[in-house]
């Protein structure tokens, strides 16, 4: 079998930038010139899988329609509702209102799957429903964090698939309505902004604003995971209050970093106090990394790449432990707990757009293999006890393993993740599928159910599991996802500054060893590899996770002064003869 690589423009996780547009490709794509045959099994394979997937959303999402519309969320096994946004990151479901009667959150989410999917006449039903009938004046707390990313997000992405005219979703009249509950709603989050800190309160009143005697704790994902969306919004209307107010609690997180560049899980947002200093790549911390990626890929700002450079850095130097990562010490870098939780798994997927593949490859095998043990990914495992944690043995029907898998087969065309997707879908049949739609798993080891199908389980499971298959609707085109799957297009015009140069990590070496300052990976139009380029044996080009050992002899007393490797991002360890190397397998 002859296998040529070749790199394509859809997918490239850096932004490359030309001086009279943007030219900004996510992923890394290869191109695989296989045995024909093969080629066409595979073609057939992604066909009656992207069915099956098409079959679950419709399951769900026409269940939802029946049963709970215009509520929040369905109950798959009563086939009833939920009036869940005041519920959302409400763990002791305080000050829950007595007259609220649901924002019509899962329909929300479901817009820009039913684009994706091509079904314009329920997209444009559902548009004029959201026009007619939804209001934000009503008496209800929610969480900032989950109103950010479900109904923020999903009416900013559902405004901009509407008015693209490559699109056509729309066949009759659209006047901007749900960019008009956009900036509704974004008006509503500005009282939660008014702290000593500038960081936003977590909770907020959608009517009355932040309410007397609420709670200062809020988490960094909560705070620093706002700038997509608020900052969309301030691009789609003209009011720069949204973007300044998400960008300054995103500084002032970022100022309140250890030495490490380590943050912490909680804080206090009157006191700018940290709260929990362990933390690590999961709950309470996941989508700060993605966001700043993700922010410097839309709006082209040097300082959201400056900022996750080296938080990523600090996330492999501290974190890592082979294809696992741990949590640590903000202040002292030490472990902390050792522990698997399903929403790391959205990791690889964001190293594919750094262009660390191999690491990402790694951690995701990883993340696969336990849901194979378990048929499902359990909320939380125990690496160091080897056992599930004992009160979070469930899975509500998460995403992340497939928005992974789906960036991952766009990196590399590996038909492996076919069957990964394959596996999974299998798996969300067998264990969760009810007649009322699909229900979350309360416990992965006897496969009780709960009786809750989450809005996330159509805005990202059934897309990137679809989008696994059929990948046509992204194809030549540049998008970024939110953290809940919600597409937007990247602009040109939201560029305030196109990045000329990339860190030089990340630089090419010459052959004659010295530095070449026009070759960084921006200006040769390739991401950063994994490995010695096989095409020009010259050169060799780093990975974003490379960190130096401590010495430049390489002598070390111990692990911690050793880095992590450059081309297979594994962490090097120290000898018996005091040397740092990649003495040990995983």
């Amino acid at each position: 079998m002859h296998i040529a690589i070749d790199f394509i423009s859809f997918s490239c996780s850096l932004a490359m930038f030309r001086p009279k547009h943007v030219f900004i490709c996510f992923l890394i794509s290869f191109a695989f010139f296989i045995d024909p045959s093969s080629q066409h099994v595979d073609d057939v394979k992604k066909q009656q899988m992207r069915e099956k997937v098409r079959e679950m959303f419709y399951h769900a999402y026409d269940n939802y329609m029946t049963y709970a519309f215009p509520h929040d969320e369905l109950k798959p096994i009563a086939k009833s509702f939920t009036d869940s946004l005041s519920e959302l990151g409400n763990l002791k479901l305080e000050h829950l209102p007595t007259d609220y009667n649901g924002s019509a959150v899962t329909l929300v989410e479901s817009l820009s799957s039913l684009a994706i999917l091509g079904n314009k006449t329920e997209f444009e039903k559902g548009v004029l429903w959201l026009s007619e009938n939804l209001t934000f004046d009503v008496d209800v707390r929610v969480n900032l964090f989950e109103c950010n990313i479900r109904l923020l997000g999903g009416l900013i992405s559902a405004h901009l698939l509407a008015i693209d005219p490559t699109n056509r979703l729309i066949q009759g009249s659209y006047n901007n309505e749900l960019l008009r509950l956009a900036e509704d709603l974004g008006k509503r989050f500005l009282p939660a902004f008014e702290t000593p800190t500038r960081i936003p309160y977590a909770w907020i009143n959608f009517k009355k604003g932040v309410m007397e005697n609420e709670t200062t704790e809020t988490s960094t994902s909560g705070c620093g995971s706002l700038i997509l969306e608020m900052g969309a919004l301030s691009r789609l209307t003209g009011d720069p209050r949204f973007e300044s107010a998400a960008l300054r609690a995103l500084r002032q997180l970022w100022r309140m970093r250890s030495s490490l560049d380590l943050l912490g899980t909680t804080l206090d947002v009157v006191t700018g106090e940290w709260l929990e200093y362990s933390s690590g790549i999961g709950a309470g911390v996941d989508s700060f990394y993605e966001y700043l990626m993700k922010a410097y890929i839309l709006f082209g700002k040097e300082e959201y790449w400056r900022m996750f450079r080296s938080a990523y850095l600090a996330s492999q130097k501290y974190f890592r432990y082979g294809p696992w990562y741990h949590e640590a010490n903000m202040w002292s870098g030490k472990p902390t707990y050792w522990q698997l939780t399903s929403l790391q798994a959205f990791w690889p997927g964001l190293q594919v757009l750094v262009g660390d593949v191999a690491a990402a490859n790694s951690s995701h095998r990883e993340f696969f293999h336990a849901w194979e043990k378990f048929g499902v990914i359990p909320e939380r495992y125990l690496l160091d006890h080897q056992m599930i944690h004992p009160t979070e043995r469930y899975y509500p029907l998460r995403p992340e393993l497939a928005e992974s898998t789906f960036y991952l087969y766009q990196a590399t065309k590996d038909p492996w993740y076919l069957d990964v997707g394959e596996a999974m879908v299998k798996s969300l049949n067998r264990y969760t599928k009810v007649a009322g739609g699909f229900a979350s798993v309360r416990d992965v080891t006897t496969m009780q159910l709960e009786d809750h199908q989450h809005s996330f389980f159509l805005a990202e499971t059934c897309k990137y599991l679809y989008l696994l298959f059929d990948d046509s609707f992204v194809a030549k085109r540049n998008y970024i996802f939110t953290t809940e799957g919600h597409p937007i297009q990247v602009m040109s015009s939201w560029h305030e500054k196109l990045p000329e140069s990339y860190f030089s990590g990340n630089w090419t070496f010459s052959k004659s060893g010295e530095w070449e300052s026009g070759a960084s990976a921006l200006s040769m139009k390739v991401c950063p590899s994994i490995a010695p380029n096989s095409r020009l044996r010259e050169q060799h080009r780093e990975s974003v996770c490379h960190v130096p050992d401590q010495k430049i002899d390489h002598k070390c007393w111990s692990n911690r002064e050793c880095g992590v490797d450059a081309t297979t991002c594994r962490q090097r360890s120290c000898s018996e003869v005091g040397f740092c190397g990649l003495w040990n397998p995983l």
